[in-house]
């Protein structure tokens, strides 16, 4: 996070219920920090976790060659799915 953290020209302002604030406030507390600390490092933790399937993902050399061939392949008519996304939803 210390990248991320450099600049810190940007505000982000958070309402909450008072219980929330209490309970943030006594979290950072326990872990030596002030409130925007804690959920600095708390939503930059989760967003990293919450991306990280989007943005880096290990293949092995069989799995990596596979997935190659597979974007490589022509594309193919797939008159049932064509079919399938033309036709209303159940929600109209």
């Amino acid at each position: 996070m210390s990248a991320l953290n450099r600049s810190k020209t940007e505000r982000i302002d958070v309402r909450a219920s008072s219980a929330v604030k209490q309970l943030l406030q006594e979290a950072a507390s326990a872990c030596h920090k002030n409130v925007s600390e804690f959920l600095l490092d708390a939503g930059v933790t989760a967003a990293n976790q919450a991306l990280a399937d989007r943005r880096h993902f290990v293949l092995g050399d069989d799995q990596w060659q596979a997935f190659q061939q597979a974007l490589d392949r022509p594309v193919q008519a797939k008159p049932r799915l064509k079919k399938l996304l033309s036709e209303p939803g159940v929600l109209g």
